[in-house]
């Protein structure tokens, strides 16, 4: 498999992160509002690059001490290889250099195989916010991760960082920007 490379979202990804959006998401975002998040200062925009071609793309805000992950996805074609993996693990490293203690996001309350991957880094399920999606009306599990800081917390996002950059968690071998 061609190296997976993790880097910042630029204005040209755009029209590869939105066409992967279209796949993933029943009400996608538009080219102008992830042009905006690029441009935001609180914006942590992360893509997942094979052979020049975007494969996935992670968005965040990392403000004071906390991150909030606001959207996450990756090419049908590619999943179930660690992209979103890599992905969530590269926004959490960089909220922790920056001081964050919190992390947040929201995921469709159907989409296990998401939530398995968010408890996998210390998310928990903490409420649920009702018919949240506009599309069908499903709601939304609010997940936290109270205290990164937590050494147990601490030791196991170290492992997981650990493993990625070994290449042993998900496909073999990439690289990766940690």
């Amino acid at each position: 498999m061609p190296p997976l490379v993790i880097r910042r979202m630029r204005q040209e990804d755009i029209a590869g992160v939105t066409a992967i959006d279209r796949d993933c998401f029943p009400v996608p975002w538009s080219e102008n509002a992830f042009a905006a998040e690029v441009r935001n200062t609180a914006g942590y925009y992360l893509v997942a690059e094979s052979c020049g071609t975007v494969r996935g793309y992670v968005g965040s805000w990392i403000i004071m001490d906390e991150v909030h992950i606001t959207t996450l996805g990756v090419d049908p074609r590619a999943r179930r290889q660690g992209t979103g993996e890599r992905l969530l693990a590269a926004v959490l490293r960089e909220a922790l250099r920056r001081g964050a203690r919190r992390a947040t996001l929201e995921v469709r309350a159907s989409n296990h195989a998401a939530q398995r991957l968010y408890e996998k880094y210390g998310f928990l399920p903490v409420s649920r916010r009702a018919r949240y999606y506009t599309d069908n009306g499903e709601d939304a599990v609010v997940m936290w991760i109270q205290d990164m800081s937590w050494p147990p917390l601490r030791d196991r996002l170290a492992a997981r960082f650990a493993a990625l950059r070994q290449g042993s968690i998900g496909a073999s071998g990439p690289e990766w920007d940690g």
